[in-house]
Order: structure tokens, then sequence, then C-alpha cells
């Protein structure tokens, strides 16, 4: 038996409510919401009318004509973009995992890292970006390991907080593989630090999430941390 196997059976207690609780509902927990927030919407026309209209009035109030050359498509290229950053909301965590999760007998830790990530900022609506770091001990079934990086992109296509995002990539792997724990390290540069604000270049926002054996194990998830570090 691995060092790994033995440690999680030694410290995991079979607890529904364990980790992957997002809020109260008043009426007890609830879980993370992993489905789908809309639609495909790049191709609807009424909502893209709408956007548009809103796009044209934020240039006017900036002091801008928006009937000016440079600006004539703005509106519809800004709502594009905007349904883009955020395509998330049209995706599900099952939907992207599909049938991925294969049975394996394997107990070691598999991590991918440096995955490229882009989000934007629900505070200021600009954007922020980095590298994702994801850890996991299986227990009997593995993912595929682009569905890993798959994961991550659903949740970052959303208007995010870099602490929830981390969050939430961590508890969705948890909630469909059930391994016997999971880590996810987030380190990214914020638009709204470097642009505005404080305007401070190189400034960097780390972040993790851990639970099951990373979170009950200081070796494994120091494992873990020498991992995402070594060679760089």
């Amino acid at each position: 038996m691995s060092d790994n196997l033995k440690v999680y059976q030694d410290n995991h207690i079979e607890n529904e409510d364990e980790e992957i609780y997002e809020r109260s509902n008043g009426k007890g927990k609830e879980l993370v919401d992993f489905g789908k927030k809309r639609e495909p919407l790049i191709h609807n026309h009424e909502v893209l009318n709408t956007m548009q209209s809103s796009v044209k009035t934020l240039l006017s109030s900036l002091g801008e004509d928006p009937e000016r050359e440079g600006l004539l498509k703005t509106p519809l290229r800004m709502s594009k973009a905007l349904l883009f950053f955020t395509h998330g909301y049209e995706q599900s965590v099952d939907e992207v995992i599909g049938e991925a999760i294969f049975n394996e007998n394997h107990h070691e830790m598999v991590v991918v890292r440096d995955i490229d990530i882009f989000s934007l900022c629900e505070h200021h609506m600009v954007p922020f970006h980095g590298k994702c770091h994801i850890g996991y001990i299986p227990d009997q079934k593995v993912l595929g390991l682009s569905k890993l990086a798959r994961v991550a992109e659903i949740f970052a296509r959303r208007l995010q907080v870099q602490e929830r995002l981390t969050r939430q990539i961590a508890q969705a792997i948890q909630a469909h593989l059930n391994p016997m724990g999971v880590a996810v390290v987030i380190e990214a540069s914020h638009m709204c630090m470097v642009m505005r604000g404080v305007q401070k270049p190189g400034a960097s926002t780390v972040t993790s999430s851990v639970c099951g054996i990373f979170e009950k194990d200081s070796r494994t998830r120091a494992e873990f941390f020498s991992l995402i570090k070594s060679n760089k």
C-alpha cells in the first residue's frame, strides 16, 4: 500500500459536506454551480443589438463620438469580445469531462502545471492572467490530462475573483472524480493593480485551495508545492 493511500485511509471521513460547498441558500448548504449559466449567445442578434446599444452609450459617456470612423464597429467588436471572454457560462463541467474518467489502480500524485488562464476581474471588468497548477491523487479513477486544463478554463472564462476561481477548480475536480485529494495554485497578475489603483507592474497574486489528503497531510502538500516549483 502506498504512503499516500495509507494516509488517506487513516484520515478520510466519508462526509458529503466536505469541501464541495460554496454558499448557504437559507435552506441548507448548496453545491457549487458546475452547470451552464446561459446558452451560446455569439450569434444571438437580439442580445448583440442590446449590448451594442449599451456600448454606444458608454462611449458617449466617455466623451467619444460612437459615429466616428474608428469607433463605428467598436460596439459590435466589444460585445462579441465580452461574450467570448465569458464563454465559460456556456459550459458545464459534466459536458467538458464527458467520458474522460478512466479506471486505473494508481495512487500517486498527478500534476499538470503552468496552465495559462485568462479571466476578467468582476470588480473592474479588467483582465487578470497567469498560471494555474493542478494536482490530485487518484482513488481508482484518473481524469484525461487535457480535461484538467478544460475545467480551469470553464471557471476562468467567467467574471471572477482569483480566490473563488482557485476554489471552484479544486471543488469541481473533487466532486466529479472523488480522488484522495486535490490541490490547486494560481499565480496571476491583475490589470486592476497594474493599470489603475496602486499601479504596480510586476506584482503577482498567489492563491491556493487544497482538500482531502493535501489538507490533512503536510508531506503530501509539500510534495505538490515542490513539484510545481521545480526547474523554474
